[in-house]
């Protein structure tokens, strides 16, 4: 199957992403749509990739070995004591923890420039809604300018997609009921480096949460500091958001967009929860370096619908903890190249990417549920846990062994 006209939605990294895929298919005319005008918004944060799954991509030619990168080697387990632990913390165990850390912005950069010049990339150009022919030849993008018809469209669109909501408009993100606090800061900002390794990342773990830490990179030869934390803040808290997380699917807050009493409760895990140095590495943050995410969950009951087709965030969103969020992204736009290059015709191509990424999309929301519980909502009694029992609890935690994306079936 060759040629054809495919409109992708997401000028993102699954959006490019889509792009090169569609193009290594075979695709004659693609037109990349992206709301944001100009270069995409780059809050300096990190991602993660399992080596493995690196090398599967780098095998596919979407990830290599020029997109700046930080190599990890070992994740370390720390819990606040009250003995003479240290700074750090008392150590409960360690893993291995073969990934390659990434930072969003660069990343983004590198990928966009693999994408041909044959591409039409429109910025500033926000779509509307997507209308599929029932017939299932075809389907129209809609903007403000009018409508183009194509052969296929991608919703490369993130986790409040327009083309999800046109094809599946029952799909709703679920409140996990619990945030994400986000920040990165330049690594000479660091309380005492020599204290942390670089090949290590942090699990800082206390009752219902844990911070992870890792250093990235900054893109121009140096490092940057990653930290995510995980927790529920107290339910009698007014959050100061102006909705009802129980009954609303909120949005993330953008940096410097904290509200005071989100602000207090941060303040209180560092102070309370953590190791001196962790508490102290998260208050070294600026407001402006910090976000927040509140944690839900969704899948597409499938990955298309006519000659609409999902990838990324916009067909499925599991939660961080599966460590494997770009990686899915990225395979979705491998399994949807080998679809264009091995189908004979348009319905053979969107089966065979629906049925293998359907299956996959599941699998990482069921993945990110149960870490979500073990990490956050019912977490163990860390301070008498030992090496031992830190890995029982572990291989429990990950069931399948999926952490950090699945393996890409060829």
């Amino acid at each position: 199957m060759r040629g054809g006209k495919v409109a992708v939605v997401g000028g993102s990294i699954a959006g490019c992403a889509a792009a090169l895929a569609a193009y290594r298919g075979g695709a004659d005319e693609i037109t990349v749509y992206e709301r944001a005008a100009g270069r995409l918004a780059d809050r300096g944060v990190g991602l993660a990739v399992h080596n493995s799954r690196y090398a599967e991509l780098d095998s596919a030619g979407y990830l290599d070995a020029d997109m700046p990168w930080v190599q990890l080697e070992r994740r370390r387990w720390y819990v606040r004591d009250g003995s003479a632990a240290g700074p750090l913390g008392h150590e409960i165990g360690s893993m291995p923890f073969p990934f390659r850390t990434y930072n969003w912005g660069p990343l983004w950069r590198e990928l966009r420039g693999h994408v041909p010049d044959c591409v039409t990339f429109r910025p500033g150009v926000a779509v509307d809604t997507v209308r599929a022919d029932p017939e299932e030849a075809g389907a129209e993008v809609v903007t403000a300018d009018g409508s183009e018809r194509v052969d296929l469209v991608i919703g490369a669109d993130g986790y409040r997609s327009v083309v999800r909501e046109a094809v599946f408009a029952s799909v709703r993100p679920a409140y996990a009921g619990y945030l994400a606090w986000r920040g990165a800061f330049p690594a000479d900002r660091l309380p005492e480096p020599e204290l942390w390794a670089p090949q290590d990342c942090a699990y800082v773990v206390f009752p219902g949460g844990h911070v992870i830490v890792y250093r990235i990179p900054d893109g121009v030869g140096g490092h940057r500091v990653n930290w995510v934390l995980y927790t529920a803040p107290p339910p009698d808290l007014d959050l100061g958001l102006g909705v009802d997380l129980r009954l609303t699917a909120p949005t993330s807050l953008p940096p410097g967009g904290l509200t005071r009493a989100l602000t207090a409760h941060l303040t209180y895990v560092c102070d309370a929860l953590l190791p001196p140095y962790w508490g102290d590495l998260v208050r070294a943050t600026a407001p402006e370096e910090l976000f927040l995410q509140p944690m839900y969950d969704y899948t597409a009951p499938r990955y298309t619908s006519g000659r609409v087709l999902l990838m990324g965030d916009a067909a499925t969103v599991a939660r961080p903890h599966t460590g494997a969020g770009a990686v899915k992204a990225l395979q979705d736009a491998t399994v949807l190249e080998s679809a264009f290059a091995t189908a004979t015709t348009w319905p053979d191509a969107l089966d065979t990417y629906d049925t293998d990424r359907t299956i996959a999309g599941a699998a990482m929301v069921d993945l990110g549920r149960r870490l979500g519980h073990a990490l956050v909502e019912e977490t163990p009694p860390w301070r008498s846990m030992d090496q031992t029992a830190l890995e029982t609890w572990w291989k429990q935690a990950d069931g399948s062994g999926a952490f950090g994306g699945r393996e890409l079936r060829r």
